[in-house]
């Protein structure tokens, strides 16, 4: 975890930023003693969620599909 001051803070943003998703927190230090956490927020949607598409295929075909791969 690394400490910045708020100078420091001001002028490399994108930079703090960055850190606080790679190691998950990064603090912040005013001149009067006073510090605050910058953490990465959790993303509230799976990354397996993905949109659908219309295709002309039933069901019974995609097992078949599959069942032929896994022959393989």
């Amino acid at each position: 975890m690394q400490v910045y001051t708020y100078s420091e803070a001001r002028q490399k943003l994108a930079l703090l930023l960055e850190q606080a998703e790679n190691s998950g927190k990064v603090i912040i230090r005013r001149k009067d003693g006073r510090t605050f956490s910058l953490t990465p927020e959790k993303m509230a949607f799976s990354p397996l969620d993905v949109p659908t598409i219309k295709a002309q295929i039933t069901t019974e075909e995609i097992v078949a599909l599959v069942r032929e791969g896994r022959e393989r």
